[in-house]
Parts: C-alpha cells; structure tokens; sequence
C-alpha cells in the first residue's frame, strides 16, 4: 500500500469518527431540545410547565430502557446499520414532535427519540476501537464521547436561539433535517462494522461480575445523583429565570447561549485533568454546579454569573465520568448501563423538577438540584477515596 493509500485510508477512518461524533451529538441534542424551549411548548400545547416537563421524562426513560436490550439483544447485527435506522428512526420522532397538534402526540415522538438516543450512544461511544489504530483509540473515543458532552451543553441554548426567530417547532424541525443529514453521511462514511466477540463463557461472566460489583457502582451512582440533580434544576431554568429573575426572552437565550459557551470550555478544559485524575476533578465541578444553583435559589448572585459557573461545572462532568468509566473497563455493555443510568437520572431529575415547580415552587428546584450534587461530591469524596485506586 502506498503512502497516498495509507493517508486516505486514514482519513477516512477519522471522518468516520467524526461523522459519529456529530451523531452522537445530534441526538442528545434532540433529547435536550424541550430545555430551553419549554414554556413555548407548555403555552401552544394547553398543558403546564410541569406537564410539559413530561417531554424531557420520556425520552430518558426509554434510553435508560433501550440502551441496554439493544445492546444485549442485537448482537450478530452490523453496528453500521443499527446507527443508520436509529439515525433515521431519531429524524421521523423529531418531525413528528414539530408537527405535534398535542401532548400526546409530542410525548409519543419522545418515545421514540428515547430508543433511538438510548442505543446510538450505547453502540456509538464503544466504536472507537473499531474505526482507527489502537493507538489512537483514546483520542477517537474522546472525540465520539465528546459530541455527548458538548450537546449537553450546546443543545439548549442552540434551540432557544432558532425558536427566538422561528417558534418552537423550527428547533424540532431543524433537528429532524441534521438527523436526515446524518443518516446520509454515516451511509457513506461507516465501514461494515460486525458485532464483536461473544463473551459468553463463564471466565468472560466471572469478569463482568467482578467489575460490575466493583467501582464502576461508584461511577454509576454518582451519575445518577449528579444527573438528576442537575436536571431537576436545569429543566426549568427558563420559568426560573422568567418569574424569579423577572429576565425576557432575549436575555433568557444571551444567557443559555453563554451557558453553552462556559459548558463547552468546562468541557474541553476538564479532559486533561480528568484524564490524570478524574475523581478530584469531578469533585470541583460538582461543587461549582452546588455553588451556582445554590447562588440562583439565594439570588445573591447575578443570574448570568452563576450560569456560567453551572456551565463550567456540568460541561466537564460528562467527561470527568466517561475517563472514569473507561478506566473502570466496560466494552458495549458496560457503556450501555453508564448510558442507561445517565438517561435515567435525565427522566427522573426533570420528573421530580416538575412536580416540585407544580407543588411547591419554581425556586425549590434549584435547593433539589444543589442538595442532589452537594450529596454527589460528599459520595466521590468519601467512598471514592475508598474504592477507587490510582486516582
């Protein structure tokens, strides 16, 4: 093979990788949408905040569900396909959520956004082992697991910017058009990828038994206060920032917008540390998460500075927890557990946000939310100290 060969071989495998991170991060992105968009949806839609929070339950319940029954049920399938009928299945649930005439439509859309979120991101953060060298699978892997990170910070303040101009339901069709996209491009991108080796045997059973009673527990419960807590609080922002901090709508979409901003140099300036150790540097970005809901709940603090605060701090923990996972080991199906815990926590976060906004009061989700990552940072800091090593 010549050197021209080798170059284009190469570059194609790393279009490949990318073309999954922009999967990856179109369909949290898809999950994220109703964040920022949800007193619109709540008004057109003749249903409560609270109710319309429902949107944001849905899907996250059926990823915590589909992550993984795909990933343990479509083992002898090509990996390429399923990304391809999960990316088309993503692009019909989003146009139908545009066109939605009521809740109940809207919340079956979200149903299937769940599926198709819940096994793409199982089958797609393991891929980079499968697409380039294995020394470069740290690299592609960051790079797959980035657009996750980076949708989770992005999507809110990227919708709230298209409904500003076009409504609600512009957000949900632009991303049913970059979801078409996609499927296109993973088409022409994706080589065949076959399943990998069944691991049936009781020497493969005893290994994920082991590891499934060891730290990775660690990770996965502190995913999940983390999670929730963040969403019980981040769901509905918008109300908050709408009758506590008396903002409009174009400072409410200045200020996600700048959110996003904070979240994604949290994001990329978190990798290195977290990278050496991802325990201490998870605990400073759960603190400063803490800090800032608890400076919105007080209002002693201006509202643009203590979100981007939570910004820096929520955009660094997905990659602090990914690294930690990868150390913990895991393969497809132990990503698609971090996967469903994640999607999991998501529902039930914006679940309990919502009641609470309708029972008692939109500021009281902010106190859940810091109660939930202060609990989160005492757990890293105490039982991590004790059931991690080398960290």
């Amino acid at each position: 093979m010549t050197m021209t060969e080798v170059s284009s071989a190469a570059r194609a495998r790393w279009l490949a990788v990318t073309t999954v991170a922009v999967g990856t991060f179109t369909v949290v992105t898809s999950e994220m949408l109703p964040v920022g968009l949800l007193t619109s949806i709540a008004d057109d839609l003749g249903v409560s905040p609270g109710t319309a929070g429902l949107s944001m339950t849905a899907p996250g319940l059926v990823a915590a569900v589909a992550a993984p029954v795909l990933a343990f049920t479509a083992r002898g399938l090509d990996r390429r396909l399923i990304l391809m009928g999960l990316m088309a299945l993503l692009g019909v649930a989003n146009v139908v959520a545009a066109a939605a005439p009521d809740n109940t439509v809207m919340l079956a859309a979200r149903v299937l956004t769940g599926v198709s979120i819940g096994g793409f991101w199982a089958f797609a953060a393991a891929l980079g082992a499968r697409l380039v060298p294995e020394r470069s699978v740290g690299r592609a892997t960051s790079i797959i697991l980035g657009g996750v990170s980076v949708a989770s910070v992005l999507g809110v303040p990227a919708a709230t910017f298209v409904s500003s101009f076009a409504g609600w339901r512009s957000a949900f069709a632009a991303a049913g058009a970059l979801s078409i996209a996609l499927l296109a491009l993973l088409a022409a991108t994706l080589p065949p990828l076959r399943p990998e080796a069944d691991d049936s045997g009781s020497a493969a059973r005893e290994k994920r038994l082991a590891w499934l009673t060891g730290p990775l527990v660690l990770v996965l419960v502190l995913t999940a206060l983390t999670v929730s807590g963040h969403f019980a609080a981040y769901t509905y922002v918008r109300p908050f920032l709408e009758q506590v901090s008396q903002a409009g709508p174009a400072f409410i979409g200045t200020a996600l917008l700048l959110y996003g901003v904070a979240g994604v140099i949290g994001n990329f300036a978190s990798g290195a540390r977290a990278g050496r150790n991802p325990r201490s540097t998870f605990i400073v970005l759960v603190v400063l998460m803490t800090a800032a809901m608890l400076a919105l709940a007080l209002t002693g603090m201006p509202p643009l500075a203590a979100l981007l605060v939570w910004g820096v701090g929520y955009g660094g923990v997905g990659v602090a927890l990914q690294l930690w996972l990868m150390r913990e080991g895991g393969g497809e199906r132990g990503t698609a557990l971090y996967v469903s815990a994640f999607n999991l926590s998501i529902a039930l976060g914006a679940l309990a946000g919502g009641r609470i906004t309708d029972a008692v009061s939109v500021p009281a989700v902010m106190w859940t939310g810091a109660a939930l990552t202060a609990v989160s940072a005492v757990v890293a800091g105490i039982w991590g100290r004790s059931r991690t090593t080398g960290s």
